[in-house]
C-alpha cells in the first residue's frame, strides 16, 4: 500500500487529491485547477501547511476543535481503547462500556430531563434520528398523523436527506430532491438582514409569532415538532433577537408540540454554557450534539432525549433505526476524555469568563471599519456583516457572496482562517483560544479586511444593490 507522508512536494499532494478526493460542498473541476490547500499538522488554535505556513484556525476546523489540536492525552486515551476494544456493536442487546460511561456522562451535563441518549456518527445522522424519533412518538402515542416538522429558512442541519430536509438552505434542496416530504419552513431571526425599520426586539417577536401561524394554518393535529439551531451557525452566525426563544418556546408549550434544539455547534461550551439552551433559556425535548462531543478528534453525534420520549418509544417494541458505529468504542472513549478534559481545565469557564469578553472588545470595535456594519458575537461564535452602506445596511450590488469570497480570500492570504457565508464573515475558534491569539486573530481579520476593502474600491465594487 502507499504510504502517503508529510514530506511530499505540495504539488503531488495536489494533484493526487484532484485525481481522486471528491471534496464536500466543493466544485472539484475548480479546486484542481487552483490546487487544494494541505494541511500537514495542529497544534492549539493553530494549524500547518504543507509549505511550513503557520495558520490561526478561526474555525476550529468546522466548528469542532473545541480543546485545541494536538491533545497528546486524547490521543493516548484511542489508543488504549483501540487495543482493548476497536469496535462493537451496540445492536442484538449488547453494550460496552465506553457508550455506557459517556451517555451517562452526557446525562449528567445535560439539562432538564435529558437523560438519555441515541448514538449516531455525525450531526447530519443524528438529526435523521430525531425525525424517526418524534414521528415514531406520536404513533406510539395514537396520532400518526401528527408528522411534520416545521423548521428554518437558511438552517443548517446536515446534508443527509432528513438533516438536508430539516435545513431551509436553496442550494442544498436544489440537488438531490430535496426537502422530503411534511418538512415545513418559517422565516429566519435575521434582523440585520431582513428586520428592516423594526426594532430587533420587535422582529424577534414577529418572526418568533411565525411558528403560531404555522401552527394554525397545518393543524395541531399534523405538527409534531419545531426544530432550530440557538445561533444559526452556518447560516450565518445569526443570533436571535432577546425576544425570540422565549417566544418560541411560549408556542411550543402551548401546542404541546416538541421541541428539538440542534446544539451541533452551540453545545460543549461554545456559547459561554454547556449547552446553547442554557444561554438562550430554551427547555428542549431533544438535543442533536455532534462537533464538541469529541472536539473533532473522532467522528461521534447523538440525540439527547428526554425522559418521555424515551420511555414512549423504548417501551412500544423495537425501534428499527440504528447506524453500524452508533457508540462506536474508540470515538466513546474520545469524547468521555474531552468531556473530562472540558471540565477538570474549566474550559467553559475560560469562554465566559476571559475569552469571550476580551473578543467581544476587539470584535465590536472592527464595527469602526468601512465595509462593516455590524459584528456580533454570542461566545465564542461571532460574524461581521460586511456592507456597502452602514447607515442602511445595504447588501452589495454584486451577486451575495462575491465580496464575502473576496475578503475569505484574502484572509487565507494573511494565515487566518475566517469562513464567509454570503458577504458575512464567521469565526468559532477553538475555546482554548487566549487573549494574546485573540489579538492575533483580530490583527490578521483587520489585514484582510483593509485588503479587500482597498481592492473592492480598486474595482469599483463598493455599490449597494
Amino acid at each position: 500500500m502507499t504510504q502517503i507522508t508529510n514530506h511530499m512536494p505540495t504539488r503531488e499532494l495536489q494533484a493526487l487529491d484532484a485525481a481522486h478526493h471528491m471534496h464536500p460542498f466543493t466544485a472539484d473541476a475548480e479546486l484542481a485547477e487552483k490546487g487544494a490547500r494541505i494541511i500537514t499538522r495542529g497544534k492549539g488554535v493553530y494549524l500547518t501547511d504543507s509549505e511550513g505556513q503557520q495558520i490561526l484556525d478561526g474555525m476550529a476546523g468546522l466548528w469542532c476543535v473545541n480543546v485545541g489540536y494536538g491533545r497528546k492525552d486524547i490521543a493516548e486515551v484511542a489508543a488504549r481503547q483501540m487495543e482493548e476494544l476497536c469496535y462493537y456493536n451496540t445492536f442484538f442487546q449488547t453494550s460496552h462500556v465506553p457508550a455506557i460511561a459517556l451517555a451517562a456522562e452526557i446525562a449528567k451535563l445535560a439539562p432538564g430531563d435529558l437523560n438519555h441518549v441515541f448514538y449516531a456518527g455525525s450531526g447530519s445522522e443524528a438529526n435523521d434520528t430525531n425525525i424517526r424519533l418524534v414521528r415514531r412518538y406520536w404513533d406510539v402515542k395514537g396520532q400518526p398523523e401528527k408528522n411534520i416538522i416545521i423548521s428554518r429558512k437558511n438552517a443548517y442541519h446536515g446534508s443527509t436527506m432528513g438533516g438536508g430536509s430539516l435545513g431551509g438552505m436553496a442550494g442544498i434542496w436544489a440537488q438531490g430532491g430535496l426537502p422530503i416530504p411534511n418538512i415545513v419552513h418559517i422565516g429566519q431571526p435575521y434582523w440585520y438582514g431582513e428586520g428592516k425599520d423594526m426594532s430587533p426586539e420587535e422582529f424577534g417577536l414577529m418572526r418568533a409569532r411565525e411558528l403560531e401561524a404555522k401552527i394554525e394554518e397545518l393543524g395541531v393535529d399534523r405538527v409534531a415538532a419545531f426544530i432550530g439551531e440557538p445561533v444559526q451557525g452556518a447560516g450565518g452566525v445569526v443570533i436571535p433577537p432577546a425576544t425570540y426563544w422565549p417566544e418560541i418556546q411560549r408556542i411550543c408549550d402551548k401546542y404541546g408540540i416538541l421541541l428539538i434544539a440542534d446544539e451541533v455547534i452551540t453545545g460543549f461550551g461554545r456559547t459561554g454554557n454547556w449547552f446553547g439552551s442554557q444561554t438562550f433559556g430554551i427547555k428542549p425535548h431533544i438535543m442533536t450534539i455532534a462537533k464538541g462531543l469529541s472536539s473533532g478528534y473522532a467522528p461521534i453525534g447523538g440525540s439527547i432525549v428526554c425522559d418521555e420520549i424515551a420511555a414512549t418509544v423504548g417501551g412500544a417494541g423495537d425501534f428499527n433505526h440504528g447506524y453500524t458505529y452508533c457508540g462506536h468504542p474508540v470515538a466513546a472513549a474520545v469524547a468521555l476524555k474531552n468531556l473530562e478534559i472540558i471540565q477538570e481545565e474549566k474550559i467553559v469557564e475560560h469562554v465566559k469568563n476571559v475569552a469571550h469578553p476580551y473578543l467581544m472588545e476587539r470584535w465590536k470595535a472592527l464595527e469602526d471599519h468601512p465595509l462593516v456594519g455590524e459584528a456580533a458575537l454570542v461566545g465564542l461564535m461571532g460574524s461581521i456583516a460586511l456592507t456597502p452602506n452602514k447607515a442602511t445596511r445595504a447588501a452589495f450590488a454584486s451577486e451575495a457572496g462575491t465580496v464575502g469570497y473576496r475578503c475569505r480570500e484574502r484572509c487565507f492570504a494573511n494565515n487566518l482562517v475566517m469562513r464567509h457565508v454570503g458577504d458575512r464573515m464567521i469565526i468559532s475558534p477553538p475555546l482554548v483560544i487566549t487573549p494574546s491569539e485573540i489579538d492575533i486573530l483580530i490583527e490578521r481579520a483587520t489585514k484582510s479586511l483593509d485588503e479587500c476593502y482597498a481592492g473592492l474600491k480598486s474595482d469599483g465594487l463598493l455599490k449597494a444593490g
